[in-house]
């Protein structure tokens, strides 16, 4: 799917995704990323939704953003309270959806200026 934005392009805006990857301003990542308005993309070392642990939603914690959108794949899945621990302890609200929901969420939250973290799993299927 691609995705189309407005005069944002001095902000990291999702401008396509599908199952396999997404893009970033046109440029491809196929591998889970943490995403800001202000600063590069970067990669985030989750592989599986089912890996995910506290010291990955630390990472974030770090960055301080207003809210997280958490795009886990192809269907929405739900993160136990404890590994958001570090986020909710800080009144950072994180929101669960599937991955195309999350990036469209992300641009619409980052174009009225909000300080939003997209956190995006990319998972590799087994047959690559």
């Amino acid at each position: 799917m691609k995705l189309h934005s407005d005069n944002n392009q001095q902000y990291q805006t999702v401008t396509g995704y599908d199952a396999s990857g997404v893009e970033i301003n046109a440029q491809r990542f196929d591998y889970s990323l943490i995403v800001m308005p202000e600063t590069p993309p970067r990669a985030w070392e989750v592989t599986r939704f089912e890996d995910l642990e506290a010291g990955h939603f630390e990472q974030i914690a770090a960055d301080a953003p207003d809210v997280v959108i958490l795009g886990t794949g192809e269907r929405q899945r739900f993160v136990h309270p404890r590994l958001i621990a570090s986020l909710s302890g800080r009144h950072v609200g994180v929101e669960s959806m599937d991955s195309q929901a999350a990036c469209r969420t992300y641009n619409v939250l980052m174009g009225e200026g909000r300080k939003v973290t997209l956190a995006l799993i990319i998972e590799k299927t087994a047959a690559a």
